[in-house]
């Protein structure tokens, strides 16, 4: 009798070895949407263990053929990789001219089994398809996940969780708020710098703060899909990878910084995005292959030069890098951000145009290098380093180009740290 007992025992314990699991990872995804896998994507490719979990056998995307219209000519960080993929795919395929610069035409089935090749070929990304999330809790320094796979019960511990359903399943969980929202670029204007936090951008005039990923009532929990449109269109596919890129930065940050969503330092997130080829700012006439881009989004992201609008129907943003900086422009940020400026400014009186000549003087009051030795070096770098098509004149009028990149070398006002508001940290 005891014998018998003992074998139902010891069945019991094996059954419930095989439909109980517990694993641990750095980084939890739940949801299987586009901005679930570029989230998963680039939390893995920062260095930290990541699990993404997927209610279907791979990426969630609209069925049958698609076309994305806007801006498919200038594709950055996972959405580059991906569109050039599906470029791949098509070449030389009657009906599908997706030449560079034009509309972006393919299959669901393509671009969702394109995708998932990108995440096969990670390190430390583990994937479960056909996974169900059931519940979440608080356990220690970790969320504690469970999540059902064809009758079998798994619990996830995780130090960071992102919520990328559609309906915001995880935030619902845990009655925790989801107020984040897209911002618009006009909101460059004072007294917002929310702006300066940006860490997704949509291929017209708009971006994501890093605030709106936040959940509220729920430390080290992100959240992607919700936050976008109710209405899913196949247009919203390039947003959907870039958020979820700089919602997969910022959980490998709070992993590999060992801290919480309470202490998030933005430049260094929005640095990780910039390594990996996301975008900041969304500026239509700055190429991915564009040797200034970084320059230009740091400096951008300051607010020390910003865009301009164009267009009606489909209105986006320019950085026109080929114009002249105007005094105007530039002197508010500058003196916000170095005390010298101000005096620098005082004694200099630039005219309304800045000139190379006034570049040159502040770099050197900023550097306190000697003024003629600081334009002897420039000047020998201005073609062969940095590649400036106009000759070097100190006389004429800066272009916005030629200020990023000097600004961004020597004075490098991207460094100075801001707040979740955009405001400076002294």
């Amino acid at each position: 009798m005891i014998k018998k007992i003992v074998a139902v025992l010891l069945f019991v314990s094996s059954c419930s070895f095989i439909y109980a699991q517990t694993i641990k990872t750095d980084v939890l995804v739940i949801g299987g949407s586009p901005s679930g896998e570029a989230a998963a994507i680039q939390s893995a490719r920062s260095k930290v263990k990541t699990v993404l979990v997927e209610p279907h056998a791979g990426p969630g995307l609209p069925g049958g053929m698609s076309v994305i219209y806007p801006n498919n000519d200038l594709p950055w960080g996972i959405w580059g990789e991906l569109s050039e993929r599906i470029r791949k795919f098509y070449k030389g395929k009657p009906g599908f001219d997706n030449k560079e610069g034009g509309p972006l035409k393919f299959e669901s089935t393509v671009a969702a089994s394109s995708l998932k090749q990108i995440a096969d070929t990670i390190k430390g990304l583990s994937t479960y398809p056909n996974s169900l999330f059931t519940s979440i809790k608080k356990d220690g320094d970790r969320w504690e996940v469970r999540i059902s796979q064809n009758e079998k019960i798994i619990t996830i511990k995780a130090h960071v969780v992102v919520d990328a359903t559609e309906r915001g399943e995880v935030a619902k969980k845990l009655n925790a708020a989801i107020d984040g929202r897209p911002g618009n670029i006009s909101e460059q204007s004072e007294p917002s710098k929310i702006y300066r936090t940006s860490i997704a951008a949509l291929n017209n005039t708009s971006f994501i703060p890093l605030r709106a990923i936040l959940l509220k009532g729920a430390d080290n929990v992100l959240v992607t899909e919700k936050i976008l449109p109710a209405e899913r269109d196949i247009q919203l596919l390039p947003l959907q990878l870039e958020l979820g890129q700089g919602v997969g930065a910022t959980a490998a940050y709070c992993v590999f910084f060992k801290t919480t969503t309470k202490n998030l330092k933005v430049r260094v997130i929005q640095g990780e995005i910039l390594d990996f080829r996301g975008r900041l700012i969304p500026f239509a006439d700055i190429a991915q292959n564009d040797a200034d881009w970084r320059a230009i989004q740091q400096v951008a992201a300051t607010g020390m030069l910003k865009g301009s609008e164009a267009g009606d129907k489909n209105p986006q943003l320019f950085f026109r890098p080929d114009s002249l900086v105007s005094t105007a422009e530039i002197k508010p940020v500058l003196t916000e951000i170095y005390t010298r400026a101000f005096l620098w400014f005082n004694r200099e009186k630039p005219a309304e145009r800045f000139t190379v000549g006034n570049m040159l003087s502040l770099i050197s009051d900023y550097t306190l290098t000697e003024p003629q030795v600081l334009k002897s070096n420039i000047q020998k770098a201005w073609k062969n380093q940095y590649k400036f098509k106009l000759d070097f004149n100190p006389g004429r009028p800066i272009t916005r180009r030629e200020f990023a990149v000097l600004t961004n070398k020597f004075l490098n006002p991207f460094a100075r740290t801001v707040d979740l508001d955009g405001r400076l940290i002294n």
